[in-house]
């Protein structure tokens, strides 16, 4: 674990999030190990769900696969789980480390209780459950529109950012990821690559890319790129007078045709297209 969390005032800021919403928020920390939740206890569909032991590893699986579909997006997440119902994730950076994520579920997003118990039973029909007991479990959860949902997610962003605002979370400083972070930070325009890295560190590439993996959602070269690709827009942007090849070398490329190609690929645009583009705003 990288981070420390004030779980104290974490608690509080999640009841709060639950008496606005009425939708249970957990948070994780960045190796999917959940550390608060409010209410504690998960909603009785969830419960019958988890009787079974394949159901309650499918449950696990899911959680962590979508942490990791947001974290490798850098946004918020929404998605139906496995047993149907919609939840949505919204991960937590401290720069660009990333250490945990915040994750509000077990809400029943259909036109009718009938509709979504049709889609609900056949998608449980395998586990062995009580199906009985799931159906009223079903009908006893509350309606929650598209509209409604996507306001929540909204909220959970705002708290997912007070939240490393007031310190709830930070970062613990003697750690590998972050050292190795505030290095890539300092040097990204310079001559580095992996086994740079690795040199310097006195670490493995296995272990580089772990730590690559889990706190960026990408590899070091790939996130080296986009650091650089976002340093070349602000250059775009606010010194006209640089040339697109004199960005190019300022900002670690050392080759021009390879600039142009990786900077169509992360924003859509050529470099002198962008420019024009944000100079018309």
């Amino acid at each position: 674990m990288i981070s420390t969390f004030n779980l104290q005032k974490l608690g509080d800021l999640l009841k709060d999030f639950y008496t606005l919403t009425r939708i249970r928020i957990t948070v994780f920390d960045e190796t999917f190990r959940e550390l608060a939740a409010c209410p504690e206890e998960v909603a009785p569909f969830c419960q019958v769900i988890r009787t079974d032991p394949e159901a309650a590893r499918r449950c696990r699986l899911c959680d962590t696969l979508a942490c990791q579909t947001a974290s490798q997006r850098r946004s918020p997440y929404t998605y139906q789980c496995h047993a149907g119902l919609t939840e949505s994730i919204v991960p937590l950076y401290t720069g660009n480390i990333l250490i945990g994520y915040l994750l509000f579920g077990h809400v029943f997003s259909y036109q009718s209780h009938e509709d979504g118990w049709e889609i609900i039973s056949r998608r449980c029909r395998n586990y062995n459950i009580d199906m009985d007991a799931l159906k009223d479990a079903c009908f006893e959860r509350p309606l929650i529109p598209k509209d409604y949902i996507t306001s929540a997610t909204h909220i959970m962003q705002a708290v997912a950012s007070y939240l490393c605002m007031e310190r709830m979370a930070y970062l613990r400083q003697e750690s590998l990821p972050v050292r190795i972070d505030e290095y890539i930070s300092r040097h990204f325009t310079g001559d580095m690559d992996i086994e740079t890295l690795c040199e310097h560190f006195q670490i493995g590439r296995t272990r580089l890319y772990e730590i690559a993996r889990e706190n960026y959602g990408m590899g070091i070269a790939e996130h080296i790129r986009r650091l650089r690709i976002e340093k070349a827009k602000v250059l775009l942007e606010e010194e006209p007078r640089m040339s697109v090849a004199q960005i190019a070398s300022e900002c670690g490329f050392g080759d021009y045709n390879y600039f142009i190609t990786v900077f169509k690929k992360l924003t859509g645009y050529a470099p002198g297209a962008y420019r024009r583009r944000n100079g018309d705003k």
